[in-house]
């Protein structure tokens, strides 16, 4: 028997796929630009925004016949033992493979923001906690191994990671986002992608582009920042993560930017991610992001004009079930309307992307190896690890923590017995058992208080809820009182209930009118520390929020961002000092609560002046954190100096952990740029590294400044390294400079294009005792 040429994995990817296509009707191929979404409810409250009035039922036998581009979620939907939805998931793709004449699977994909989106698996921190960490290293092997759990029940693509930039602290998906500065989006991002990727798994940047900077903070609103803002903030993390990264695929963002839409957008996904960035992947559609170029941008009158639009711009397939890009779609192309050539363009992308995953090999097998395990001790391991890496002490002036063994601690506050005070809203206990209260929640999630139990067993812990999170019942103020007045200290344990499209107070849908603590959590706060007892508050939230009402008024604060199914033992681990913080702020945490969507990428007018009696200053800066010990930066090099437009220059310092017990601390450099032809961010992050650090033990830090990393967008829209004066401040945080080191950049104006550094190397060495320097 001779074997076709697209079956042959001696010829290249290009070959087979070229040979396939020819030999494919227009209806075989556009039903690989399409995912079909089995079991996805058609009415109530739903997972995506408007799923209800979006999702159709289809007749499964007769629409694989043609054969199918992907299937949506098969664990995402309904709750399901994972080795059984393994199997079941490799039924459909054999009767996938047998009804369509060329025998080929479809791609599974599942969300993967912060962990599997299935039952039993494991809910990791969520992305703000894992820019806390300032670690791209670990998030990197927490990529790698959700990637491995994905791979071992027959998932192909994950929908993560997110790399949209905050712009406005009120916006519910803020949890999602790794922060509100482009280069840690970027980098800890990108180490996502190379964690997915190395499993074999197809990473999904999103949400391409601009999605994070909607007016009023509100979900799927327009989005009117200028250019230079998209070029400079937007943009440059997806960048990243595709050129460092290697991700495979982009989803196109549910947003209009000045009146065009992302799905719609030939600039933004075929000129620029292709002709200018060389992206060769595939491009798909938010959640019904095509149907919504008709029922909610309104640029197309039909289905079969909105699919033309979006297959125009670049968009390869449409998820996640078909409305547009099957019938109305083929029918297009009949009628003239639509050519076939567009048709041809996304179908070659995505089996190039099969072929690439082994789908098109005969000796493809769907079922999985080995036994399935999605909530192994090494992932509780990792989340615990993550997650107290995550943790941020914003303060702590008096000492109270750690706490004291043998001490009477009360605990108040909705969020301290609750699991799920632990997880965002694309954990599978938020995100889809809320719809089956009758399954549990299948993984164990301790909560801040029992953890605190088991972490201080000498110590009389008591207990009162307070309040809810969000319901404006005053009734347990009195008890919670009066356990904090019998007590050494009060933790109160507020924040967040994460949740879909208003069900909660953090989330998709779930955007805040400003940045006070939801509910009536915020007098529950006063009254505790009305009783003159010490309250330390730990804050379990998606977002920030502000905190000046109580500047100076508490013991400590600790801020825990959605930290995960082990995140409670870290926070307790914390509280106790058996961890020692070492997480830094991603996002500013503001002072006052209204009227200020503010981040520290701001230039001259954003920040605080004579000309206007709002203060925008947040209480807490980003890169913010503290530490139980100390740590002293020493022997800095940099001196002022001049360096070409094309030049390196290099600062660094030793860092020694001088305090009594082991920590970590995060050396951040930031740019300042004092005359530009454009205005510019006051500082900016340009590099960091986390150093871990013994008592005593010091290491040498060293950044790689290239004057590639000095770049932004002028006024003719070209990215230019410009000469001038420069500093590059070594800091513990965007407001609290170390060491700064004066550069002149001499020669031309540079014009850089897409092989220009976008990454700040570093080094580090160990510092032997005998050259710390004396009396240091």
């Amino acid at each position: 028997m001779t074997t076709a040429p697209w079956r042959d994995p001696a010829l290249t990817a290009e070959v087979r796929v070229d040979d396939l296509l020819s030999r494919m009707t227009l209806e075989e191929k556009t039903a690989q630009l399409y995912g079909v979404w089995v079991g996805a409810a058609t009415d109530g409250d739903g997972v995506a925004p408007l799923q209800h009035e979006m999702t159709a039922d289809h007749d499964w036998d007769e629409l694989i016949t043609l054969g199918l581009g992907q299937l949506t979620r098969s664990f995402g939907t309904a709750p399901v033992e994972p080795a059984l939805g393994a199997r079941a998931l490799a039924r459909a793709q054999r009767a996938i493979a047998k009804a369509g004449r060329f025998g080929i699977p479809a791609v599974a994909h599942e969300e993967c923001l912060a962990g599997f989106t299935a039952w039993r698996a494991t809910a990791y921190p969520v992305p703000l906690a894992w820019g806390a960490t300032f670690d791209p290293e670990l998030v990197e092997e927490l990529g790698r191994r959700i990637g491995g759990d994905l791979r071992s029940v027959g998932v192909h693509q994950g929908l993560a990671p997110v790399l949209d930039v905050v712009r406005d602290l009120r916006w519910g998906r803020v949890e999602e986002t790794i922060g509100e500065d482009p280069y840690l989006v970027g980098t800890v991002g990108t180490a996502y992608v190379r964690g997915l990727e190395s499993a074999g798994i197809v990473a999904t940047l999103k949400h391409f582009a601009g999605y994070a900077a909607s007016v009023g903070g509100r979900n799927l609103a327009p989005v009117r920042a200028g250019s230079r803002e998209f070029a400079d903030v937007t943009l440059p993390p997806f960048e990243m993560a595709l050129r460092e990264g290697g991700a495979r695929s982009v989803m196109a963002a549910y947003n209009e930017t000045d009146g065009v839409p992302a799905s719609a957008d030939a600039r933004l996904l075929t000129e620029l991610l292709r002709e200018h960035w060389g992206f060769t992947g595939t491009v798909v559609a938010d959640y019904f992001g095509v149907g919504f170029l008709q029922t909610l941008h309104r640029v197309a009158g039909s289905p079969a004009e909105a699919a033309h639009a979006a297959l125009e711009a670049g968009i390869d397939v449409e998820l996640p079930t078909v409305n547009c890009y099957g019938k109305p779609l083929v029918d297009a192309v009949r009628n003239g309307t639509t050519p076939e050539s567009l048709i041809d363009r996304a179908a070659r992308r995505v089996l190039l992307q099969k072929c690439e995953l082994g789908l098109l090999d005969e000796d493809w097998r769907p079922e999985p190896e080995g036994p399935v395990d999605l909530d192994s001790p090494a992932n509780r391991a990792l989340a615990g690890r993550l997650a107290e890496e995550s943790v941020v002490l914003l303060d702590n002036p008096a000492g109270v923590l750690p706490l004291a063994s043998g001490t009477r601690v009360a605990v108040v506050g909705p969020r301290a017995a609750d699991p799920l005070a632990m997880l965002g809203c694309y954990s599978f206990p938020s995100h889809v058992l809320t719809h089956h209260p009758e399954v549990p929640t299948g993984i164990a999630i301790p909560t801040v208080l029992d953890a605190l139990r088991a972490e201080l067993p000498d110590a009389k812990v008591t207990f009162a809820r307070g309040c809810e999170v969000s319901d404006p019942d005053r009734a347990g103020f009195a008890e919670a009182v009066a356990r904090a007045s019998e007590a050494d200290v009060c933790v109160a344990v507020l924040g967040d209930r994460a949740g879909l499209f208003g069900r909660g107070t953090s989330g998709e849908g779930c955007d805040a009118p400003d940045l006070q603590l939801p509910g009536v959590q915020g007098e529950l706060l006063d009254a505790l520390v009305a009783t003159g007892v010490p309250v330390v508050l730990v804050l379990l939230t998606g977002r920030p929020y502000a905190l000046g009402r109580w500047d100076g008024r508490l013991g400590a604060v600790v801020q825990a961002f959605f930290p995960g199914e082990e995140g409670g033992p870290a926070v307790a681990g914390v509280l106790s000092g058996r961890v020692n913080p070492s997480g830094r702020l991603p996002v500013s945490v503001p002072r006052s609560p209204g009227g200020q969507p503010w981040t520290y990428l701001q230039p001259p007018l954003g920040l605080a002046g004579e000309v206007s009696n709002l203060d925008p200053t947040p209480l807490h800066p980003f890169g913010h954190g503290r530490s139980y010990t100390t740590f002293a930066w020493e022997d800095f090099t940099g001196t002022d100096a001049e360096i070409t437009t094309d030049g390196s220059y290099e600062v660094s310092l030793t860092v020694r952990n001088t305090g009594d017990r082991a920590g970590a601390e995060v050396v951040q450099l930031y740019l300042h740029d004092p005359v530009a032809s454009v205005t510019r961010p006051d500082v900016r992050l340009i590099g960091y590294r986390r150093l871990a650090l013994e008592p005593g033990e010091a290491r040498r830090v060293a950044f790689g400044f290239h004057a590639d990393l000095s770049a932004f967008t002028d006024r003719a829209g070209e990215r230019v390294v410009e000469p001038g004066a420069l500093e590059l401040r070594l800091a513990a945080s965007s407001a609290e400079p170390r060491h700064t080191a004066r550069l002149t950049l001499t020669g031309p104006r540079r014009v850089l294009g897409t092989d220009r550094r976008v990454h700040c190397e570093v080094w580090t060495e160990e510092v032997a005792a005998d050259e710390v320097p004396a009396g240091s």
